[in-house]
């Protein structure tokens, strides 16, 4: 697979994310909605930071068992139910990003819910990744 990152002069700079991802391959995964469910489907974490790193962990585990990696993702959509906690948290969920997908940013979008499926969970991810 091959990935262009597009970030135009004419736009804002992107901070965590890339304004347009171009991609080539073969192979298209789309990555169910992942929260910080166990391996006994519990949620686990009681703050933001610790959902969204066992959410993007969980996420990144679906796309290795794929045969992808974080370097494929083309696009991710976050869903938190709180947008102001996790733009508090921007720096400690972006440190959290770096250490488990590295600085190949995806096309993101934060989304605002009211709630989701699990009632205790803070965020969900989910996206689609290219592979050769």
């Amino acid at each position: 697979m091959t990935t262009e990152r597009v970030n135009p002069p004419e736009l804002s700079p992107p901070t965590g994310f890339s304004h347009a991802v171009v991609a080539a391959g073969s192979r298209v995964v789309f990555l169910a909605g992942q929260t910080a469910l166990d391996p006994d489907g519990k949620i686990t974490g009681g703050t933001l930071p610790e959902q969204f790193e066992r959410a993007l962990a969980n996420l990144l585990t679906a796309l290795r068992a794929a045969g992808g990696t974080p370097a494929d993702l083309a696009r991710v959509t976050v869903y938190a139910t709180d947008v102001a906690a996790y733009r508090a948290h921007a720096p400690q969920l972006g440190r959290v990003w770096h250490r488990l997908a590295g600085r190949d940013y995806p096309a993101m979008a934060v989304v605002e819910v009211v709630r989701l499926w699990d009632e205790q969970a803070l965020v969900e991810l989910d996206g689609f990744a290219v592979l050769p």
